[in-house]
Formats: C-alpha cells, structure tokens, sequence
C-alpha cells in the first residue's frame, strides 16, 4: 500500500531534485497504458459531506485524465462552483446547466475551452440551488440529467465526463448518480467521514434496485488530506481498509500546501506545480481509475 509517511516523502523528494520521477516510486502494480481509447463513461465524485477533498479530487482527477491524452469533459454541479473557479473561470449567470436542465436550452451549448489541451468545462453558479427547487416540481425530476446529458455522449465527443456533485444528497446529486456510470467517493481521514459513504451506499443501492441506474457501480473510494505524521489518520486509513477492503484505492492523497495553493491560481496541481508530492498522488490516481476501468 503506497501511503505518504516519512519513507514515501523522501522516495518522493527526488522528484524536486530531478524532473524524471522514480519509476519505482510510482510503481503500482502492473504498468497501465495511458494512450488507449476507452469508451465514455460518466463518472461521479461525490460525498454529502463537505471539505473532504471532492472539488479538488475532481479538477485534478479530470486534468490528469486529459494530460493521459483522454478527452474529458468536467461538469460542476456544485452551486459553489468551485470546480469552476480552480480552472480559473468566472461565477458567471446563465452559463452553467441550470436552464437545459429544465429543459431550456442545449446542454451542449454550456461547453467551454479550458486553456488545456482536450479538456472542457461546464461551469456552475450560485444559482444552481434554486435547480433544487425547480427540477423537484417536474416530471422525471430524477432524470433529468440523463435526458440533457445523452446528446453529449451519443456524440462521442468524449472518453471520460467526470461530474463534481454538490456536498449534499438533494435532488441535483440524484440526478447525478441517475446519469453516472461510476461513483469514485472521496473520504477524509477523519472518523465522522464514514457516515457520509454508509449513506450514500444506501442510496446507490436504492437507485439500482428501483431501477432508476442498474448500472451505476462503486468504482472506489480514496483517502484524501492524509498527514502521515499523526497517528489518527493512519488509523482512518486501516479502518476504512477494513470495512471496504479493495474498493479503496491504493492512492492517498496527501494533505500538502501546494494542493491548497493550486485553485487560487486557478491552476490544476499538475499545472500549478508538476514535480509536488500532490500532483504524482493524482498522477498514480488517475492510472489506478483507468485500471479498474481496465482503459
């Protein structure tokens, strides 16, 4: 199990003295070929509870997918829009999915360029709590998501579209899990952070037996703002281990300054700073996704 105590931060402290990382230090299990096609897949990241780690998990989870030479679409559904802000965008109104999702509008027409190559946003807004209310009162309130999003993906415009959901279980992240392929659940190593994943494998479970998503699958849950230097998170780590056994990804996500640098530079941490601890965690990250995704 690759974890960031005081052996894996040195091994990695190579990475600042020479550009080219330690291939051992990043090793992890077999290699996984990163230039391979894979067919679209929606993926959620989502957990009701907030600062655990999602918005980040999702801006550079999605930037290090599309640096994989995957094309990726970001959606941020969270009315913070947080996700928007870290690519450097703008709370702007009207531009997020708040009208196709109620059925005005094309979805497709949101789509904006980041300033990297094969990656694309759809923005939010603060407005997107009064979605909540709105999509409640109509018909299919549960699908609508599914219905603006197909176009998008019949047209095969892209391999991966990773949506960041609001850090509650209201009608916007149901409509979500109803559109997703894959759930991938960030987990602070906290102790309170288990109740949040027990809930949300209630309602996965729920939406597959209703027959709302059949198909939507747990693809993992990661560890995130890990500090190997106390011994609590190292205890969260084991527990959550235990419970979940290999649902947990091998990865954690340290918790570091320049992950906490990168969204005010609206930056990406692969982009804000290549060679830190944070950005090789969502390097090794993103070839653990693919792997279970078998890209």
């Amino acid at each position: 199990m690759w974890q960031f105590d005081s052996h894996a931060n040195k091994t990695f402290g190579k990475r600042f003295k020479n550009p080219v990382p330690d291939s051992e230090s990043l090793a992890l299990g077999s290699a996984v070929s990163l230039n391979l096609r894979v067919p679209s897949s929606v993926l959620a990241i989502a957990n009701q509870k907030g600062g655990v780690g999602k918005t980040t998990t999702s801006v550079n989870l999605a930037a290090c997918l599309a640096v994989a030479e995957k094309r990726v679409l970001l959606m941020d559904l969270d009315p913070q829009a947080n996700a928007t802000s870290g690519f450097g965008f703008e709370k702007v109104e009207g531009a997020s999915s708040y009208r196709p999702l109620l059925g005005e509008g094309d979805l497709a027409e949101k789509i904006q360029r980041t300033a990297y190559d094969r990656l694309d946003l759809i923005p939010s807004e603060p407005d997107m709590c009064g979605a909540e209310i709105e999509i409640s009162r109509m018909e299919d309130h549960v699908m609508r998501l599914r219905t603006a999003l197909k176009p998008i993906r019949d047209a095969d415009r892209y391999d991966f579209i990773i949506i960041d959901c609001p850090p509650a279980l209201g009608i916007l992240t149901l409509n979500i899990f109803a559109a997703s392929d894959w759930l991938l659940v960030p987990l602070q190593c906290e102790y309170y952070s288990l109740e949040g994943v027990s809930m949300i494998s209630r309602i996965l479970n729920q939406l597959k037996e209703t027959g709302v998503n059949p198909n939507l699958e747990l693809l993992g849950v990661v560890m995130t703002m890990f500090d190997g230097r106390t011994r609590l998170a190292q205890q969260v780590v084991a527990e959550v281990r235990n419970h979940f056994g290999d649902r947990v990804f091998d990865t954690v996500i340290p918790r570091t300054t320049r992950l906490a640098e990168a969204p005010s530079f609206g930056k990406p941490i692969i982009y804000y700073d290549k060679y830190s601890v944070g950005a090789a965690a969502y390097e090794v990250l993103t070839q653990e996704v693919l792997s279970r995704l078998k890209a």
